[in-house]
C-alpha cells in the first residue's frame, strides 16, 4: 500500500520537478553565456559551444527522467485494484472507479 502511495508520487512528481529544475538550468546558463559574449564577442564561438553542450547535458537529466516515468508507469495499478486493496486493509478512500 505504501509502496503503491510512493511510487504513484515519484511518478507523478519526479518528472515536473525535473522539467522545472532544467528550465531555470538552462535559463542560467543561456544567461551566462550572453553576458560573456556581450563581455568577450571574440570569444563568443567558444563560450556558445561550450554553452550547447551544457544544455544538452543538462537536458538529458530531463530525458532520464522522462525514461523513468515510462518504466514506472505499468508497476502502478490500476484503480478498481487499488481500491480493492485498500478496501482489504480497512482504509477508507475517497477514489472510486469510473463506473461505479
Amino acid at each position: 500500500m505504501i509502496y503503491w502511495a510512493l511510487l504513484g508520487l515519484g511518478t507523478a512528481i519526479g518528472l515536473p520537478i525535473a522539467v522545472i529544475g532544467a528550465g531555470i538550468g538552462q535559463g542560467i546558463a543561456v544567461n551566462g553565456a550572453m553576458q560573456g559574449m556581450a563581455r568577450q564577442p571574440e570569444a563568443s564561438g567558444t563560450i556558445q559551444t561550450g554553452m550547447i553542450i551544457g544544455l544538452a547535458l543538462i537536458e538529458s537529466l530531463v530525458i532520464y527522467a522522462l525514461l523513468m516515468f515510462f518504466m514506472l508507469k505499468p508497476l502502478l495499478p490500476d484503480i478498481p485494484t487499488a481500491t480493492a486493496a485498500m478496501k482489504n486493509t480497512g482504509a477508507t478512500s475517497t477514489v472510486t472507479a469510473p463506473g461505479s
